[in-house]
């Protein structure tokens, strides 16, 4: 049976994690999961739990210090054995229900790498301006120097075959990763589909851990890969 790699960065999420690990667990997909958890340095007590009792599926590796989504995605990958990749936050802003949406291009082999856009329509809560206009100006850049007509370049939901992730070298430590996984899948010239998805995301107050900052590492990024390799 083809195996589903779930890869999922962690930091500081110890009021989510067990929830969103029952989640993926629980969804039905026509793959075999295995469940690969990074904890990134997290101070907390989410790596606490995550040292105590999991399920078989579930397998967590650990960074001694904060090193950033990035870093533990790129950790993840190295342990992943699946035919397919798929990129999971721990923060209960993504559902598990739309894996199905989401993998659905791959699995019939209309595509290499499927995002889910959470402006194609899915039910999504209302916040953050700001947040939402940056998203949109960054994706539209993007559009501009790939030559693409994506939707939501900064999702979290991404998934890939196997061999078309590993055919990219990844460098990015934090934030940036998401424009570098970008630039490299349009300039590589992959089939890129994307899918509407639900959207529930978190304030500040909650816990939403991304800044401003992050759009700067998106826009060097984009402007890094249209030039490099």
């Amino acid at each position: 049976m083809r195996r589903l790699s779930i890869l999922v960065p962690v930091y500081n999420e110890r009021a989510t994690v067990c929830e969103l690990l029952s989640r993926v667990r629980k969804v039905p997909v026509p793959l075999q999961k295995e469940i690969i958890v990074v904890d990134d340095g997290s101070t907390d007590g989410t790596a606490d739990i995550l040292k105590g009792p999991l399920e078989p599926e579930i397998r967590v590796l650990f960074h001694d210090r904060n090193r950033g989504k990035g870093a533990a995605l790129r950790t993840a990958l190295e342990h992943a054995t699946g035919d397919f990749v798929l990129v999971q936050d721990a923060d209960l802003e993504y559902d598990p229900n739309d894996y199905a949406a989401l993998l659905a291009p791959l699995l019939d082999d209309r595509a290499d790498v499927s995002y889910g856009s959470r402006f194609l329509g899915g039910p999504h809560r209302v916040l953050l301006f700001w947040h939402y206009l940056a998203n949109r100006g960054l994706t539209l850049l993007a559009n501009i120097l790939y030559d693409v007509n994506l939707t939501d370049m900064g999702t979290c939901y991404k998934a890939f075959t196997a061999a078309a992730i590993k055919s990219m070298p990844l460098s990015s430590d934090r934030w940036g990763i998401e424009a570098e996984i970008t630039a490299k899948v349009c300039k590589a010239g992959l089939r890129l589909f994307e899918v509407p998805i639900s959207y529930s995301g978190r304030t500040y107050a909650e816990g939403k851990k991304i800044t401003w900052t992050a759009a700067l590492s998106y826009l060097a990024c984009l402007l890094k890969y249209r030039v490099l390799d």
